[in-house]
């Protein structure tokens, strides 16, 4: 539960962001009928991305074994791709995030169209979708309790929906830097269990044949309806009798990518700044201030 939880809450999180900062922008503006036409995209890219992972769902379930494997290597990779650029690129960009979206937004304005923020609106949330979609997916796969799995990754998403909104009505404050990176670390962890997951049904799959030999006996600590089990297993992808190359692939996945997660981002780049700074999208912001005044006043 815990693990689609976190998937729920920060790819939801980052979908409400984009809304959310869009919602406000346009409500500063008195555009109520862009607005509205934002909420529809909205909602028509989530029941989009729910059709698709409906559908390969079912698609998965009506192939033989052997296929099953393939595609759940397949999704499962798919899945490590999409959540390693997603942490990377929020990592660099997390402080910067409000005030790009702003600045696109405010250009399609200038444009004289709102068409072009609605369409921002309905690809960030499709985006996002689909690799919700994705991720859960595998994740779905690997779990043994598939109840708990989409139930956390339910609950993810609506406390997502409740923080995106406090957002947009401006009483919830969030430090997005600690907790991008806080997550991102989290989803490293799972992302890791996927690769281990994904090597395993490749080798079941017969893809891979190399490093097949047994390297360590976790079964005194996975036991088969244990709590630790849906820990170990179905939470983190770490089997009971992982074989060499399954334990060599979730290293040199975990390791390098926990490293770079973990440390801030100014250590690396040598240009962001030492404190975080805390979310908060304004809705009462005069547009009678010049630029520079704006800037100011929707940085606070």
């Amino acid at each position: 539960m815990l693990p689609t939880f976190i998937i729920g809450l920060r790819e939801g999180l980052e979908a409400s962001l984009i809304v959310g900062i869009l919602a406000a922008f346009l409500g500063q503006q008195s555009r109520r009928d862009a607005l509205r036409l934002l909420w529809i995209a909205t909602a028509a890219a989530v029941a989009i991305c729910v059709s698709v992972g409906v559908l390969l769902e079912v698609a998965s379930s009506s192939l033989p074994w052997r296929q099953q494997e393939q595609l759940e290597t397949v999704v499962g990779l798919l899945a490590v791709a999409m959540v390693t650029y997603m942490v990377l690129w929020i990592r660099r960009h997390a402080r910067g995030f409000k005030g790009e979206l702003e600045s696109a937004a405010a250009s399609a304005l200038a444009r004289g169209s709102a068409r072009a923020i609605v369409l921002m609106a309905f690809l960030a949330v499709l985006r996002e979708g689909f690799e919700t979609v994705v991720f859960l997916l595998a994740t779905f796969n690997a779990s043994h309790n598939m109840g708990a799995s989409v139930s956390g990754a339910l609950l993810g998403i609506m406390v997502a929906v409740v923080l995106g909104y406090g957002m947009y009505r401006g009483g919830v404050r969030i430090n997005l830097g600690r907790f991008f990176r806080v997550t991102g670390m989290v989803l490293v962890v799972i992302a890791a269990g996927l690769v281990m997951t994904a090597t395993h049904t490749a080798a079941e799959a017969g893809w891979i044949t190399i490093g097949q030999q047994q390297a360590l006996d976790l079964s005194w600590l996975v036991r088969p309806g244990t709590p630790m089990e849906a820990l170990v297993s179905g939470a983190l992808g770490i089997q009971p009798w992982p074989a060499q190359i399954e334990v060599v692939t979730w290293l040199v996945y975990l390791v390098p990518m926990l490293c770079i997660v973990a440390l801030p981002p100014r250590r690396l780049a040598g240009r962001e700044p030492a404190v975080d700074r805390a979310f908060v999208v304004p809705t009462a912001v005069s547009t009678e201030l010049p630029a520079h005044g704006r800037e100011r006043s929707l940085s606070q």
